[in-house]
C-alpha cells in the first residue's frame, strides 16, 4: 500500500503591516495551510526607524511611539490568528523589533518556515522610494520560498 505523500509546506510565515495586502496575504496563507494541514505564524514588525523618525518628528518619547505600534501590531496579528482559528489551523504570533525584512528572514530561519506569504506593497509613497520594498528585501534574504501576493 502506497504512504500518503507528505505536505510540501509544515510551516507558513505571513508577515503583516496591516495594509489591504498583507490581509489578503493572510487571508490565502490560512487556505494554503488549510489544504497542507500546516501551522501559521503571523509576525508584525515594529520597525526601529518608523520609531525613531515618528519621535523626532512628534517629540512624543520613542518608548510611547513603539507602545502604540506594538498595540496596532497585536491586533492585526490577532485578526489574522482568529481566521485561522477559525479554520481549525494552530497559529503563532510574533511582534519583533528592528529593520522589518532583516527580522523576518532571520525569524524564518529561527523557526524553519518552509513558505512565507507576504503581500505586494506596503507602505507607499516618498519613505517607500528611499528604503525600498520590504517585500523584495524578504525576497533577497528569506530562506526559502516567498509566495507575493497582489
Amino acid at each position: 500500500m502506497a504512504e500518503a505523500p507528505q505536505a510540501i509546506f509544515r510551516h507558513i510565515m505571513v508577515p503583516t503591516d496591516g495594509s489591504k495586502p498583507s490581509v489578503a496575504a493572510g487571508r490565502l496563507a490560512v487556505r494554503l495551510a488549510a489544504v497542507h494541514r500546516a501551522r501559521i505564524t503571523f509576525v508584525y514588525v515594529v520597525d526601529d526607524t518608523v520609531v525613531e523618525e515618528l519621535a523626532g518628528e512628534s517629540g512624543r518619547m520613542a518608548k510611547q511611539i513603539q507602545h502604540e505600534l506594538e498595540v496596532t501590531g497585536q491586533r492585526y496579528l490577532n485578526y489574522l490568528s482568529r481566521l485561522a482559528t477559525n479554520a481549525n489551523l494552530t497559529s503563532n504570533q510574533v511582534i519583533r523589533y528592528g529593520l522589518p525584512y532583516g527580522e523576518i528572514a532571520n525569524l524564518a530561519r529561527e523557526e524553519e518556515v518552509d513558505l512565507i506569504v507576504i503581500g505586494q506593497v506596503g507602505r507607499h509613497g516618498p519613505r517607500r522610494i528611499l528604503i525600498g520594498s520590504v517585500t523584495e528585501r524578504v525576497i533577497e534574504f528569506a530562506p526559502c520560498p516567498v509566495l507575493v501576493v497582489k
